[in-house]
């Protein structure tokens, strides 16, 4: 379970399906760029309360087993890597670089002081912690992988060390470090894995520390699913070989605001939920998985009993259709934030902005014969403006990244606008620790167009801006995309809802300021969860920010279409 996935809010909810399905035990990454925006301060309050959701597990009485990283994968923005750290190009990320491990010393040095007081040995409910994550599949600088054992025993950690890799030596040989126990990740033919684990590591205690019993999705592809009967099986194998099992995920959970990460070679960037199809699903509710899953742990361990209230539905939102309250032109609602210049290309790290877009803007004069404007180095996205009006958009998966101008006559002087939006870092692959944005420059004709005014968007922070200024043309208003349009709705209970984005071509969606995340009308996502803890009685709003189509419509829905 991912405590910086779920409001915290429900956590307890969750917790206690957990525990209710027969757990002991609740596992949790740890994600550095969630807890530290900045260098210099990591955020540990509210929503990023390890602590809190730590004790909240004890006093359920589950274990806990924690992963900090600091890489983590998990389909999370850049591995859990801030933005800020990867500002310096020069820094070999997973490796003993200096200048790596002095930023690792500094995090683990606010993070730790959470960690250590709540080990059993202290009387809390930590009985485990990792060493990095899944290295076999990275790196071979065992130099590193020791530094980092050494700083996790030197800051206290006295409880279980482990490792965690792939299912064939090929992987765990590259990641195993001497002291921690290492562990196995798979998804299916349990037997076969733990038969290597025993020929290859002989004594090792067996122990799958991801079990994939479900998958993740990206954006164009089809929702994963897998069958509860098939996987059950699988568990019960794993349960009779006297082996521990950690449910990769036990909860669904949704990468709100831009916390999605994304695959490499090629880019794919993975959707807003993070169901997983889990047995306890993205809103709470207990599917075929958590019965049939509670059912073979009730024959190695006792079952606590089931509470009939744990199994009902949560309470939903009735389908229902939002008032507009009003629209603007999405470059009105972000006039007059602080921009920089850049001389040719522009790079999110090197302006301070971790996740969002930038908007580089010109006056360019069109040139006689090609007027096709094509980017180099682009990261994810360029959606091209001609005076305030949409022209089309290039991605860097297109085998040649380029938006035509010819509809514009040449000698013609026009207000040139591109904005960059990255679509998610990658977390996991070569890739990992890439740069955003354009980080060569954009060709129009046969010359780079230099000096561009720039304006970094961290769009997933903006949705109050927005909000409020995504309504100054009122209800009637007709904007064309990209555009901000606000609705209104009244709530008498707040209760979780389901926001059918359907309609929609591409963009982001707010509730009363808070980033939902992204949507895209390619799939296979097609509404977007919407916790209870983000409602409030009476008057709320939702913002969508759609970057294609004009027609702006939405509505709640009853169920989720993933």
């Amino acid at each position: 379970m991912h405590y910086f996935r779920i409001r915290p809010e429900q956590w307890r909810d969750r917790l206690t399906k957990l525990a209710a399905m027969g757990c002991n035990t609740v596992e949790t990454y740890v994600a550095w760029n969630f807890h530290a925006p900045t260098p210099d301060k990591a955020l540990f309050t509210d929503d990023r309360d390890l602590g809190a959701f730590i004790d909240l597990a004890g006093e359920l009485d589950l274990d806990v087993i924690v992963r900090p990283g600091p890489y983590i994968c998990a389909e999370w923005e850049g591995g859990g890597f801030p933005g800020w750290l990867l500002a310096d190009p020069r820094i070999a990320i997973r490796t003993s670089d200096p200048r790596y491990q002095d930023a690792v010393a500094a995090w683990f040095a606010q993070l730790l002081p959470v960690l250590v007081p709540r080990q059993a040995a202290h009387g809390g409910p930590v009985v485990a912690v990792q060493v990095e994550n899944e290295y076999g599949s990275f790196g071979d600088d065992t130099a590193h992988l020791e530094w980092l054992r050494d700083l996790l025993l030197d800051a206290g950690v006295v409880e279980l060390l482990v490792t965690s890799d792939g299912d064939a030596a090929d992987w765990w040989s590259g990641g195993m470090v001497e002291g921690a126990m290492p562990t196995v990740n798979f998804g299916s033919r349990p037997e076969e894995a733990f038969e290597r684990v025993r020929r290859d590591l002989p004594g090792t205690p067996l122990m799958c520390m991801e079990f994939w019993h479900g998958w993740f999705d990206h954006w164009g592809e089809e929702h994963h699913t897998r069958d509860a009967a098939e996987v059950a099986a699988a568990l019960d194998t794993m349960l009779a070989a006297g082996a521990s099992v950690n449910f990769y995920m036990g909860v669904g959970s949704t990468n709100f605001g831009l916390w999605n990460g994304a695959n490499c070679q090629p880019f794919a960037a993975t959707v807003t939920s993070y169901d997983y199809d889990a047995p306890i699903a993205e809103d709470g509710s207990l599917t075929a998985k958590f019965y049939a899953f509670r059912e073979v742990i009730g024959r190695y361990h006792p079952l606590p009993p089931l509470d009939p209230a744990l199994e009902a539905a949560p309470r939903c939102l009735p389908a229902t259709a939002l008032t507009r309250v009003g629209s603007a032109p999405f470059l009105n609602t972000v006039e007059g934030l602080p921009s920089a210049t850049c001389a040719r290309a522009a790079v999110f790290e090197q302006l301070g902005l971790a996740r969002g877009a930038l908007l580089l803007r010109r006056r360019v004069v069109l040139p006689e014969g090609n007027r096709i404007l094509r980017f180099h180095g682009l990261r994810d996205r360029a959606t091209v403006l001609v005076d305030g009006v949409l022209v089309g958009s290039a991605h860097r998966s297109d085998a040649d990244p380029i938006v035509s101008l010819e509809a514009f006559a040449a000698g013609r002087e026009v207000d040139l606008v591109v904005i960059v939006e990255s679509e998610g870092r990658v977390n996991f692959g070569p890739d990992l620790g890439e740069s955003k944005g354009l980080t060569v420059g954009a060709w129009l004709g046969w010359r780079f167009l230099n000096t561009w005014e720039v304006t970094p968007l961290p769009l997933d922070d903006l949705g109050e801006l927005l909000a409020d200024r995504g309504s100054a043309e009122g209800a009637s208003s007709a904007n064309a995309a990209p555009v901000c349009v606000t609705f209104a709705f009244d709530v008498d209970d707040p209760a979780d809802g389901f926001l059918d984005v359907s309609a929609l071509g591409r963009g982001l969606a707010y509730v009363n300021g808070f980033c939902l995340g992204r949507y895209s009308a390619v799939g296979p996502q097609e509404t977007l969860y919407v916790p209870a803890p983000l409602l409030r009685q009476g008057r709320n709003t939702v913002t969508i920010l759609e970057f294609e189509r004009d027609a702006v419509e939405v509505t709640f829905t009853d169920a989720p279409r993933l």
